[in-house]
Order: structure tokens, then C-alpha cells, then sequence
């Protein structure tokens, strides 16, 4: 009996099956759409202050309305409303506050994805009902985008509560 092609199978399985082990599953963003969680006077005021910056420019390096990366945006925002100053580099605020899954996503919490070509982590504020609001890269302005996208599900990482 010849078994060379029967390890050829097993080989190719088993190098489908590695495949497999690596996929990293993208979340399931219709978990959260059901749930409706209290909101505190604190989650609130970080709502109306990120929402009342819809249309800020993005610029590298930004911590004002005239101007906001996407770290600099966080950061504006907590220290506006809730007064808590935040690290100011993504990666260090990825380290803030305690992780959150999905499914008990609540507004306020930072949400965080990693964009092809950059090292940092771009990082948003989870508005509720499945939104978030961020400061994207250059061009753009303060804008709501939907997790649900295919774009930032590809991309999302996970969040972080910081209140």
C-alpha cells in the first residue's frame, strides 16, 4: 500500500487547519444592538462633547477644535467633560481602564482598530446603538461611522471603559 498520497492529504490538511487556528474571528457587532444599558451623567457628557465636535478638521499631532488627531480628539473630550486626563498616544490608552467584549459595549468606552500602514492604533468613542465617533486621518473631520461597516469590523481590536 502507498501512503505517500495519503500524507500528502493529511499534510494539506493539517496546513489548512493551521490556517484556520490564525484567522482572527471578526466580531459580531449585531450583539450589541439589542441592549440598552443605563447611560450615567458621565457617559452623557462625553456623548455631547465628542457629538458637539462633528466637523473639527483632523490635523497629525491635534488636541484643539481647530484641530484633532484621533488621540488628541479622546483626550479633549474626557478632559472637557468628565475632567480625566488620558494618555496621549493610543497605544498607552489602549492600557486605560478595563477591557470590554462586544456585546456589553456601552457609550463612552473607547473603541480601537489597526489601520493598514500605521503603527499606532486608531481609537473612537462608542456612541451607542452600534456608532462611534472619531477623528479620522488627514482630510477628513470629526464624523460618526458605523462598527457594522466592513471596514472597521476588518479592522477592530477591541475597547476599553475608562468610566
Amino acid at each position: 500500500m502507498n501512503t505517500a498520497p495519503t500524507l500528502g492529504v493529511m499534510g494539506i490538511l493539517l496546513i489548512a487547519l493551521l490556517g484556520c487556528a490564525t484567522h482572527r474571528q471578526l466580531p459580531d457587532f449585531s450583539l450589541f444592538s439589542s441592549k440598552q444599558h443605563p447611560t450615567t451623567l458621565d457617559q452623557k457628557g462625553v456623548i455631547q462633547t465628542a457629538i458637539s465636535l462633528l466637523g473639527a478638521p483632523y490635523r497629525f499631532g491635534g488636541t484643539t477644535p481647530q484641530g484633532f488627531d484621533c488621540s488628541g480628539f479622546i483626550n479633549y473630550v474626557y478632559r472637557h467633560s468628565v475632567g480625566l486626563v488620558l494618555p496621549r498616544e493610543s497605544h498607552d490608552l489602549a492600557r486605560v481602564g478595563k477591557p470590554v467584549p462586544v456585546a456589553d459595549l456601552r457609550p463612552a468606552d473607547l473603541v480601537y482598530f489597526k489601520i493598514e500602514g500605521q503603527k499606532p492604533l486608531h481609537v473612537g468613542i462608542y456612541i451607542g446603538d452600534g456608532k462611534f465617533v472619531h477623528a479620522p486621518s488627514s482630510k477628513g473631520k470629526v464624523n460618526i461611522q458605523s462598527l457594522g461597516l466592513d471596514y472597521w469590523k476588518n479592522r477592530y481590536r477591541g475597547a476599553r471603559r475608562i468610566i
